[in-house]
């Protein structure tokens, strides 16, 4: 079954000789529990396909769903609590609240959504993203790389049935990037994370179980990882 669905995906900013068409008809499905990355040069398309995915803004023409849902028909409060509870989000700049500590930072989006958190989870997550001596630190008492990790929790811990992560190893050294790279990839294995990744690392992208290439607005499909 595929978790997610985009279909005939345009993009146009600007109109006239000044258009920029920054997805040209872009169509491709992701089953649930694969691990995609989407590769791509800087202004290829690759981020504003990220935002269409998490409905972050809206196409000129096409269709987004996940799991089943139509996102571009939503109200704008529907799909502000269908956002929280359907996907996460992974950013490069780790986008933590600096005042709350590592465990608050991962209970923040359940407790946003007036959630009872899930404590066993919480012990489990802190134990595979090796943070549980960090649960009390701030932040600025973090590595990058620790801070990736913390940014990851969060986007796991409610559950979401699609991940989007965009360059996040992008500020983290090699021992980090390949640290980050191997969690999403347990995540996508062990909790049936469904999971869209935006990088310019070729090398990286080669984790995946399937590498998409945007060039110009237009995406290429290379297929399924030979194992």
């Amino acid at each position: 079954m595929n978790l997610l669905e985009v279909k005939s995906i345009c993009k146009t900013y600007g109109s006239g000789e000044t258009a920029v068409h920054a997805l040209k008809n872009v169509s491709f499905s992701v089953p649930k529990g694969e691990f995609v990355a989407v590769v791509g040069e800087s202004g290829s398309g690759k981020s504003t396909l990220l935002n269409m995915l998490g409905a972050l803004d809206t196409p000129t023409s096409g269709k987004v769903f996940i799991d089943g849902n139509d996102t571009f028909t939503m109200k704008e409060r529907e799909l502000t609590v269908f956002r929280r509870r359907n996907i996460g989000f992974i950013f490069q700049a780790f986008n933590l609240i600096p005042e709350l500590t590592v465990e608050q930072n991962i209970l923040f989006p359940v407790l946003l959504d007036y959630q009872k958190p899930d404590r066993a989870y919480l012990e489990e997550l802190l134990t595979v993203l090796n943070l549980k001596g960090r649960r009390g630190h701030l932040p600025s008492q973090l590595s990058g790389g620790q801070q990736q990790r913390v940014a990851i929790g969060r986007a796991l811990f409610t559950r979401p049935s699609l991940i989007l992560a965009d360059e996040p190893t992008g500020n983290l050294d090699s021992q980090n990037s390949s640290e980050v790279i191997s969690l999403l990839k347990k995540a996508s294995g062990k909790y049936e994370q469904t999971i869209v990744m935006i990088t310019h690392n070729r090398s990286i992208a080669q984790i995946a179980d399937r590498v998409l290439q945007v060039s110009d607005g237009v995406l290429t499909d290379f297929g399924r990882q030979q194992d």
